[in-house]
């Protein structure tokens, strides 16, 4: 325990890469240096099975978790959509060996299925009724600014281009061809939402509610996407 706290404070490592485990609400995960440290807003929203949006979770019987990193998200999206397969798609093969540690430990090996892609190259013909993503989000200048302890995860999974809505654009461009009629895509964007609207102001965005406010995660449909 003094070794990790030393650590911790000489080396600026997060603490889940040191005790090789992070939280979210009830669910324990594997982490290292691998994969960025767990903490997306959407295990809030997933928790309650995405609703009102969803009106009935045992409908949903394909999902897509773009960008998985640990498989956290993908883990939780197989416990609130129990009949849905689902993809966890990453593009680093360091990730999806981390995520397949936390799939087998929870069982879930038929349920979900990892692909190395970047975004949707590797997905041609796939369709889903829901898409969730955590995508990289963090923009040039604020990678520069970052605390040292952020800098200790792998920056392919945080920085996204000069506003930060690299992944975003590919996500919103591809995402009609992957959905099913009526699916719905989830995506956390950070404080990226002036950026994004000013970008796309003919979209309309649903901000979803969760513990920080309403301005980092959207909802859109595929009608509302095409």
């Amino acid at each position: 325990m003094l070794d990790i706290l030393r650590r911790r404070i000489e080396e600026r490592l997060p603490a889940p890469y040191l005790t090789h485990e992070a939280w979210l609400g009830d669910f324990r995960f594997y982490v290292d240096e691998r994969v960025i440290v767990p903490r997306s807003f959407i295990a809030e929203l997933l928790r309650e099975q995405l609703g009102p949006w969803v009106e009935d979770p045992e409908a949903i019987t394909s999902g897509l978790d773009m960008c998985t990193g640990s498989g956290c998200l993908a883990i939780l999206m197989a416990y609130a959509f129990p009949n849905a397969r689902i993809d966890a798609v990453d593009l680093s093969a360091d990730a999806l060996e981390v995520a397949r540690r936390n799939v087998a430990d929870y069982g879930l090996e038929e349920q979900v299925s990892l692909i190395r892609s970047d975004l949707f190259a590797a997905l041609q013909g796939r369709r889903y009724d829901l898409i969730l993503s955590n995508p990289p989000y963090v923009n040039a200048s604020s990678m520069q600014t970052l605390p040292e302890e952020y800098r200790r995860e792998p920056v392919g999974a945080l920085a996204s281009g000069e506003d930060g809505l690299e992944h975003v654009r590919v996500i919103l461009r591809e995402a009609p061809a992957h959905l099913n009629k009526g699916g719905l895509l989830v995506v956390e964007i950070g404080h990226n939402r002036d950026a994004l609207e000013e970008a796309f102001p003919d979209l309309p965005f649903t901000w979803l509610e969760t513990s920080a406010g309403d301005e980092h995660v959207f909802l859109l449909n595929r009608e509302q996407l095409t």
